[in-house]
């Protein structure tokens, strides 16, 4: 089966429709960045780069320095989809992300969404 189209898109091209997702809600791109930095454990610095360099979602996570253990605790749907159900472990951690940033939009509270 043929890798989803989603794998090879650039996270720096969805990095910006995010920014914008979590602003129109008065979030801040700093809370945006904080949530992707919890989920994948890239440092601020290491964040700017992968989308400097235009790295696809696959390579993203690949090369994420430490995928945050708690990432298991979220749940939901995304997409019409329960994020804790999908099976395709690159697919689940895009969902992952994808969720996240649904909560910061919807105005969900840091220590929740980091689930601390």
């Amino acid at each position: 089966m043929a890798d989803p189209k989603v794998y090879h898109m650039t996270f720096a091209s969805i990095y910006p429709l995010y920014v914008n997702k979590v602003e129109r809600k008065d979030r801040t791109q700093a809370e945006l960045d904080e949530v992707l930095r919890w989920l994948t454990g890239y440092t601020q610095e290491q964040l700017l780069a992968q989308i400097a360099v235009a790295v696809d979602l696959e390579q993203f996570f690949a090369e994420a320095p430490r995928l945050n253990p708690n990432r298991t605790l979220i749940k939901g749907v995304v997409c019409g989809v329960r994020v804790e159900n999908i099976e395709e472990p690159l697919m689940q951690e895009i969902r992952y992300m994808d969720k996240l940033v649904d909560e910061l939009a919807k105005g969900k509270a840091l220590a929740k969404i980091l689930r601390s």
